[in-house]
């Protein structure tokens, strides 16, 4: 008698389609193991090490594993505003922060950067109470919509480093509450209407909303889907600011006898087309340098013309006024592109090199000029404190006559001060330190 064939289990797809076997209860048979040979054990268990060490590597290289974040419990209280200018000032404490141009205040904190470290300071006694820490170097910090406002390096993009990493922090606790990738320069600075943000460079403008998105860009665009978008090529920016919603910058283009003043509105219905308000060349000499923007009107200091010349909203001269061309700060790019002014309810303080010019709001004709100041000034108790080379200047804003000086010792050190306050701490951003004044 014949060996009878070797059993062979029925294959699933045929009892799927023809139903069980003749009396086998419908349910009972067990589901065949996928797994039938050693060999389907070996691809599976190294299916699993692939997946583990792939997940090890991304977090080895991703950017959560470079950045150390270390929160402040919330509810940390806003100074109060001083209640009057105070007889005399001391240094409270001081701190690097070579990534502020300008001392940086934000909700209950001031700001300070130094290497890859945003801090979020106690005002009184600059203990740290935050920290956000990345693996590579800031490019600038700034406070806007009561949040810290940091925009680190990345390099490997191209050929050149980029500033690349924009990160919004509380201003409370530290926390990230908005990360997005730009494609601003090196030596960007960041400016504020209250409203908007505009990252600075010399070819390249972004401006970004309270939650991170981009508005609007201005300039050389990398990859342009439309590059007929842009309303001019080729141009390199000189100086920047913005107000009331709109960004004005002096730029240079190729096809232009000298510098053109454009101002366009820091939104737009397609983000690479700017929606200009007016352009207008101002100036053939090529030295000029837009001070003030307001909503109704844009000075620019002219040198060629001995003037700071007051343009409408129309790009027409409405007015013009003498200025002393030999200041140092008047010829020449601002540095990071802003040029250095502050501003409270009776006008903007612009610091010309060698002097403070007040300037009206909103038709910027000059109120009075401060000779002999090392920076712009601040407000401060209804008054405004200019930094002088003994100390801190107590002008009126209106007639910006001198009421008295707070003597600061500032241990040497003559180059610009930044000044700002927060409660009753004056501040002052000495190159790449911050030091409090109590």
């Amino acid at each position: 008698m014949a060996d009878s064939p070797e059993s062979v289990p029925p294959d699933e797809d045929v009892l799927a389609e023809n139903g069980p076997a003749s009396g086998e209860k419908p349910g009972s048979r067990v589901p065949r193991n996928p797994f039938r040979r050693r060999r389907d054990y070996l691809i599976a268990g190294l299916i699993v090490v692939l997946s583990v060490a792939t997940s090890v590597l991304v977090w080895q290289t991703s950017d959560l594993r470079a950045t150390e974040s270390r929160g402040a419990p919330a509810g940390a209280p806003i100074p109060d505003p001083p209640s009057g200018v105070p007889p005399s000032l001391a240094e409270a404490w001081r701190a690097p922060s070579a990534a502020t141009y300008e001392p940086v205040t934000a909700g209950p904190s001031v700001v300070t950067g130094q290497g890859g470290t945003v801090a979020g300071r106690d005002p009184i006694t600059g203990k740290v109470r935050w920290s956000y820490t990345r693996d590579r170097p800031l490019c600038t910090v700034a406070s806007a919509w009561s949040r810290a406002v940091s925009v680190y390096r990345k390099d490997g993009l191209r050929d050149d480093p980029r500033c690349s990493e924009v990160t919004a922090l509380s201003a409370d606790t530290g926390q990230r509450k908005l990360q997005r990738t730009g494609d601003t320069e090196l030596g960007t600075r960041l400016i504020t209407d209250g409203s908007y943000v505009t990252a600075t460079g010399r070819r390249l403008l972004n401006t970004w909303r309270d939650d991170l998105v981009l508005s609007v860009e201005y300039g050389t665009v990398p990859a342009p889907v439309n590059a007929d978008k842009q309303p001019r090529t080729g141009c390199e920016f000189g100086s920047v600011t913005m107000a009331a919603g709109r960004v004005g910058v002096l730029e240079r283009c190729p096809n232009d006898p000298g510098d053109r003043l454009s101002v366009y509105k820091a939104t737009a219905d397609d983000n690479d087309e700017p929606d200009e308000i007016f352009s207008v060349v101002v100036d053939q000499r090529g030295a000029a340098q837009l001070v003030a923007l307001t909503s109704e009107r844009a000075a620019v200091a002219i040198p060629a013309e001995r003037a700071l010349v007051v343009f409408d909203e129309k790009g027409e001269r409405v007015a013009s006024y003498p200025i002393d061309p030999s200041d140092p700060g008047i010829a020449k790019r601002p540095p990071g592109g802003v040029a250095p002014t502050s501003e409270d309810a009776t006008g903007i303080q612009w610091f010309t090199g060698s002097r403070t010019i007040s300037l009206s709001t909103p038709d910027l004709r000059p109120q009075w000029t401060y000779d002999g100041t090392l920076g712009r000034g601040t407000p401060f108790a209804g008054r405004v404190l200019l930094p002088v080379p003994d100390g801190l200047a107590v002008v009126d804003p209106t007639s910006g006559a001198r009421i008295g000086t707070l003597p600061v010792n500032r241990r040497g050190y003559s180059g610009q001060v930044r000044t700002s306050s927060i409660g009753d701490l004056v501040l002052e951003q000495r190159g790449d330190t911050l030091v409090a004044l109590h």
